[in-house]
């Protein structure tokens, strides 16, 4: 079926935080909020209809912790998708990726250890990190002709022994990847991940991969599992995979977290024991239809977003040229560059949300690197997407 991605459906007054809590975040219900991560775009019919299917059911009881069918749709994706083969006992589901960063941190160290983070980056990651007491070992991006790209040298060093008497050795035991990269759009290559595994597995860490963007890619751009690169690489690490961002589902709460080391899949499950509940009946329903059946949709939507992106670089380009757009390859998230503005980060929330009226997520909040950078969400008719940089193209004009 052909699908209306430009037909506006209005989100106000149904409890969606993009929408109903932007009111409270920015204090202005005029504003046009582009900040966090999901669609204004209406689902593919046959997730909807699985979904209707299922309430037609008079009972909601506790589901199946890891049903067959399900398992059997994600390993079908990740076969047909990337040709990588994985086992059924590898699958552990979960209420979604932010949660399955907190148990893997809380799985894979201790407090007091280090863990790799390569900022600007989705800031849930370096809360994770935190709340169980560890600390952040930061590997920057470095930002060279609108491209970010991973500084090796720097990451090596995290696993340098300490400084003191006597010489203490590295306590990093985990690196927290982001690969399609939030908020900077990257794609990691091959010749990257390869890098980065040899330098952080060839030291006995351990990387948790979030991967949840990996289906929304731009000009024929390839998604690679950080996991299929070797065998090595597969025992050591920590796949998040979900179809929240891909299929517009994150209200949903459903992830699959692929763990393929016996091990690491024993103190994942011991670290969430009792605190992490199942995945609702719904979230699974919806999750195996878009695996199984949502592919004619996906391929209209990133038709669509590419149009989106295509009309955005051209607008800035040509209207608010002090702006820089980091072009992505893949995500639908995209990182502005508002430096040339020279606000500090109070004024430009101010200028951006009281001039121009429109929500983005502050650069500061991905930590490092991120003053002076907003990230805006485009996965929305264009007429809005249009809408909201005349907004900003007037509002500069008015400096």
């Amino acid at each position: 079926m052909k699908y209306d991605f430009d037909r506006v459906i209005s989100r106000k007054n149904t409890d969606c935080i993009k929408w109903d809590g932007a009111k409270i975040l920015f204090g202005d219900e005029d504003i046009i909020p582009m900040w966090v991560a999901d669609m204004d775009i209406p689902i593919a019919k046959p997730v909807s209809d699985a979904i209707r299917n299922r309430t037609e059911h008079e009972i909601y009881g506790y589901p199946v912790h890891s049903p067959v069918s399900v398992i059997e749709a994600v390993r079908n994706r990740m076969k047909d998708k990337y040709g990588w083969e994985i086992k059924p006992e590898w699958i552990v589901f979960t209420p979604g990726i932010v949660p399955a960063l907190y148990a893997a941190v809380k799985a894979y160290t201790v407090p007091g250890d280090d863990v790799i983070l390569q900022s600007p980056v989705y800031y849930p990651f370096s809360n994770a990190i935190r709340d169980n007491g560890c600390q952040i070992a930061g590997n920057q991006l470095t930002l060279a002709d609108g491209r970010y790209e991973i500084d090796f040298d720097d990451l090596r060093s995290k696993f340098s022994l300490k400084t003191g008497r006597p010489p203490l050795p590295s306590r990093v035991r985990l690196m927290l990847l982001c690969n399609p990269h939030n908020p900077v759009g990257r794609v990691w290559t091959r010749e990257e991940l390869a890098r980065m595994g040899e330098i952080v597995v060839g030291n006995g860490a351990v990387i948790v991969s979030d991967e949840v963007h990996s289906e929304i890619l731009f000009n024929e751009v390839k998604h690679i599992p950080f996991a299929m690169l070797s065998e090595k690489f597969e025992q050591f690490s920590v796949t998040c995979v979900s179809p929240s961002k891909t299929f517009n589902l994150a209200g949903l709460g459903a992830s699959a977290i692929i763990i393929p080391d016996g091990k690491l899949r024993a103190r994942f499950h011991e670290a969430k024991r009792g605190i992490m509940p199942a995945i609702n009946i719904f979230g699974l329903v919806a999750m195996e239809a878009a695996f199984r059946y949502g592919d004619e949709w996906l391929e209209q939507f990133i038709e669509y977003l590419h149009g989106n992106l295509e009309f955005l670089l051209e607008y800035f380009d040509n209207y608010i040229p002090k702006i820089k757009v980091i072009k992505p390859e893949g995500t639908y998230l995209v990182w502005l560059d508002c430096r040339e503005l020279g606000m500090d980060p109070k004024k430009l929330k101010i200028f951006m949300t009281k001039k121009a009226k429109v929500g983005l997520d502050e650069g500061g909040l991905f930590g490092p690197g991120g003053e002076g950078f907003k990230r805006m969400n485009i996965a929305c008719p264009r007429g809005m997407l249009g809408e909201a940089l005349e907004r900003i193209r007037h509002a500069v004009m008015s400096l």
